[in-house]
């Protein structure tokens, strides 16, 4: 339920020991395995310039060294806006999924993944790069339209991300908007009930092409 999301949001920023936050900032959350594989060489591209939006950011993980020290960096250098979190704690990352406004997965290949599903489920947004079991998860946001559970970038580089994630910002500033996102997300099923039927139209299709092409009447070549 959105009613719940204010206070998911508070306990998330105060794990975080993030104090006197403007609530009305939208929160991204990171939960991921500092590496390059996941993006983090992309994050690193466009850090400060990241810092400096109108946006608070939590992560979550642990890894490559040099991911860990930005992090680090970052939280020291705007202490109310960047926090990090050098582990894997499940409850943080159970906070993270349920508190934030948004979930960042930019990675460079993502197989499945996982963790942009848990996201939709809360009504925190996925903010993800157009790659594997992330592109197939993930539908782009359209506001004309209504559709779409969150946002998409193609082009593996800092400055698509950065364009992607200010995307979305500029989205969440229209709440009534936001909320109607927020509720396709949580209404997507992914179940195997959902993938079986699914198939099941695939095939009817299928069934109904080959049924179509054998009642076809055969064309008669006259010379």
């Amino acid at each position: 339920e959105l009613s719940g999301k204010a206070k998911d949001k508070q306990d998330l920023l105060t794990a975080f020991g993030i104090k006197n936050a403007d609530t009305k900032l939208p929160v991204i959350g990171i939960v991921s395995r500092f590496a390059a594989q996941k993006g983090f060489d992309l994050i690193a591209q466009i850090a400060d310039r990241l810092a400096r939006e109108e946006m608070i950011i939590v992560a979550l993980g642990a890894g490559d060294k040099a991911y860990e020290e930005m992090f680090q960096r970052l939280h020291k250098q705007f202490p109310n806006k960047i926090a990090v979190k050098v582990a894997y704690d499940n409850a943080i990352a159970h906070k993270i999924e349920a508190g934030a406004d948004m979930f960042l997965m930019p990675s460079r290949y993502e197989p499945c993944g996982l963790n942009q599903i848990y996201s939709l489920k809360y009504g925190t947004v996925p903010i993800v790069r157009a790659t594997g079991g992330l592109d197939d998860t993930i539908e782009p946001w359209d506001a004309r339209t209504g559709k779409g559970t969150g946002f998409k970038f193609t082009e593996y580089n800092g400055e698509s991300l950065l364009l992607t994630i200010k995307e979305a910002l500029t989205a969440y500033r229209d709440q009534t908007s936001w909320q109607a996102l927020m509720r396709n997300g949580m209404n997507k099923d992914f179940s195997w009930n959902a993938s079986a039927r699914e198939y099941g139209k695939v095939y009817e299709r299928v069934r109904q092409l080959r049924t179509a092409n054998h009642s076809a009447p055969e064309k008669v070549l006259v010379s």
